[in-house]
């Protein structure tokens, strides 16, 4: 699919480190111009400055509505059109029944919920038909481990945005997908494994995850990167609406 996204501008959230960075690397790689939305503007600098060509960066924080819309602004003053976002930032956090608190409910539900729907809301009027979105899931919409409600609740609740968002567009000839990855070797989960496993533990411990995956392994970000191409390319011009588990099986079994 190389060059199918020539000439597009694409938002990607979240994108100077992790899934959102793969992404990014792989719209960059199919010809798209990429403007990378995150919070630190240090670690914007140096994603931009890894993909090489055709990306820049904006602070923005998804959960401020103020925020996005001054973005979009500049988005369109810089480059005239936005053909593509990706609705990626999120956070996770991990706490059993009788454990969770207000903090984490709220928080969780904030970037998680929230910031996607301030992320899609405000762009829907600068898409032109043929435009996408793709947000960004996780199998914990349908298969949350233990003490991972709150965030599969998250993820369950930004699907069902997308079944009513698909006939509130109707007729615009804007699609809006769903990308659900599985564990995916980031920063994120090395860190988490650390935690879980202890320092030096932590190349065992994905490795024992990615056994419990029918592929045999975990995800490299760049994989999410080449099905957030194919949900923003025309080669999947007939799909709206769907929640595509890029998990190597894992929630499907």
């Amino acid at each position: 699919m190389s060059g199918s996204l020539e000439g597009k501008v694409a938002v990607i959230t979240g994108a100077a480190s992790g899934v959102g960075f793969g992404i990014a690397e792989e719209f960059v790689g199919n010809g798209a111009h990429v403007v990378i939305a995150d919070l630190e503007q240090n670690q914007i600098d140096a994603a931009v400055e890894k993909s090489g060509k055709n990306c820049s960066g904006i602070v923005a924080d998804v959960t401020k509505l103020a925020d996005m819309e001054a973005m979009y602004a500049e988005v369109i003053s810089l480059h005239g059109r936005l053909d593509a976002v990706v609705a990626n930032a999120g956070i996770g956090d991990h706490a059993p029944l009788g454990s969770i608190t207000e903090v984490q409910f709220d928080r969780m539900f904030n970037v998680n919920a929230k910031g996607v729907l301030f992320t899609v809301q405000p762009a829907i009027p600068l898409l032109r038909p043929g435009a996408t979105v793709v947000v960004i899931g996780s199998t914990a919409s349908v298969r949350p481990p233990a003490a991972m409600s709150i965030y599969g609740g998250t993820k369950a609740a930004v699907r069902a945005f997308i079944r009513a968002w698909i006939q509130d567009v109707k007729g615009s000839g804007i699609r809006i997908n769903v990308l659900s990855p599985g564990a995916v070797d980031t920063e994120s989960l090395r860190r988490a494994s650390e935690q879980a496993a202890g320092p030096g533990q932590v190349d065992a411990a994905i490795d024992k995850l990615g056994r419990q995956n029918p592929t045999g392994r975990v995800a490299d970000p760049r994989e999410m990167g080449r099905a957030a191409v194919f949900l923003s390319s025309e080669a999947s011009s007939f799909v709206t609406g769907v929640e595509l588990f890029v998990d190597g099986g894992l929630a499907q079994v």
